[in-house]
């Protein structure tokens, strides 16, 4: 076994896959992202995106010693009426799924191979974009091996949201590959919940045209053992908005990125996260990139982390002014609560601007919860362990505010509050 993952090479690998299985209309671009990838390389611990988060256990095939997840509580967003796509052990399962009876939308399945399809030009466009001028890797081999997936083309207004869940009863490794395509004046919220594998690569391309509007709330693991890499890649047309949030719960090695990038005016991006860690073995790695490149466009990056027990969070943001991208209004703000003195935060904040009439600022904190609010509240008869989750949620409170559906952030609230109350001392 040892000697197999010692062999085990994931480029050798993706090349195997393509010459043995013809993927039918996405092969061409297949094909492209492994050219890339075998280009570009696979990532090592001294890449300057990855000095923080060491890349080795995502790029290998062993499952040894990683739990399976508990059906129970998969599915965080139960209470909301939202259609549901279901995937079992990174396997899209139709016949589990809801069905989609409306014109407004297509939904389909990536595995399903055919000679043409909608979204031919659009798979692996944004990531092929993505990696100038930061290379992502993890990415392109996701693009080049891809097992499955949903595409999603909403050509019209959709009166519930939509929700992606993962159910997992073995041990399993997955590639999934999404593809979003909202139509000019079209809606969609998209909401992700579950366990869809032990060991986990995925990417999402969000396509947004103009006037369009997507609001993305996902929530990752509960309290088992899971080693992921996620990638959202989106370009936002004129009058467009973009918003995601992420609430990670426990996990081992979670790398999280998201690179945007505006490209028509007066267009909207907002991504948060907020991330909850408890032990040496949990590490949170958020890395997000966001470029301007239109006219008078607003962004928002809001990361917050609570860490206790050695746990390490990460955070690597940057805003990109291009020239001639006036009026630009980007914000970015990433902070951690350490609730003992073994955890650790480790951020990379940058700005680089080359548009005069812009108001872009960033700010990376980390502190201690604050003594005088918490004798404040003691004195007023709470206890310190109740009193230590009030201020740890107000902390939390700046990224949650960033989920639009307020049905949606109280479940978000709720589930934080759970597993707060779970670690009390």
């Amino acid at each position: 076994m040892a000697l197999e993952q010692q062999n085990f090479n994931p480029i050798e690998n993706a090349k195997s896959q393509l010459k043995n299985h013809n993927r039918g209309w996405s092969q061409k671009s297949r094909e492209s992202a492994l050219i890339r990838l075998s280009s570009i390389g696979l990532p090592n611990h001294r890449d300057e995106y990855w000095k923080y988060t060491n890349p080795a256990e995502l790029l290998t095939n062993d499952l040894h010693g990683l739990a399976v997840t508990d059906h129970e509580e998969a599915n965080v967003f139960a209470e909301v009426d939202a259609l549901k796509i279901i995937f079992c052990d990174g396997i899209f399962k139709p016949d589990l799924s809801d069905e989609f009876l409306s014109d407004n939308i297509s939904i389909n399945r990536l595995a399903d191979k055919g000679d043409l399809h909608w979204a031919q030009n659009y798979y692996g466009a944004l990531e092929k974009h993505s990696h100038t001028p930061v290379a992502r890797p993890l990415a392109a081999l996701n693009t080049a091996t891809a097992s499955d997936g949903v595409l999603i083309h909403v050509k019209g207004n959709i009166d519930k949201p939509i929700l992606i869940l993962g159910l997992q009863n073995v041990q399993a490794e997955a590639t999934l590959h999404h593809i979003i395509k909202i139509d000019p004046g079209c809606s969609l919220t998209l909401l992700e919940s579950g366990s869809f594998a032990t060991k986990l690569n995925t990417v999402m391309e969000v396509f947004l045209e103009k006037g369009a509007n997507f609001e993305h709330v996902r929530t990752q693991g509960k309290d088992h053992d899971r080693v992921a890499a996620t990638h959202i890649f989106s370009d936002i047309k004129e009058n467009a908005k973009f918003k995601s949030f992420t609430l990670t719960a426990n996990g081992i090695l979670t790398r999280n990125e998201c690179v945007l990038n505006l490209s028509g005016d007066d267009c909207v991006a907002h991504v948060a996260g907020a991330s909850v860690g408890d032990g040496k073995t949990f590490h949170h790695d958020d890395t997000v990139f966001i470029t301007h490149d239109a006219v008078a466009c607003e962004s928002r990056q809001v990361f917050k982390k609570v860490l206790r027990n050695g746990a390490t969070g990460v955070f690597q943001g940057k805003i990109l002014v291009k020239e001639g991208a006036q009026k630009t209004d980007g914000y970015q703000i990433s902070q951690s609560l350490l609730l003992d003195d073994d955890s650790q935060f480790l951020a990379k904040p940058e700005l680089e601007i080359y548009a005069d009439d812009v108001a872009c600022s960033h700010g990376s904190t980390s502190g201690a919860i604050d003594e005088q609010a918490l004798f404040y509240l003691c004195s007023r008869g709470i206890s310190r362990n109740d009193a230590t989750d009030m201020l740890t949620l107000a902390f939390l409170a700046e990224a949650v505010e960033e989920i639009e559906n307020k049905n949606v952030a109280n479940i978000i609230v709720e589930k934080i509050s759970a597993w707060l109350s779970r670690r009390k001392n």
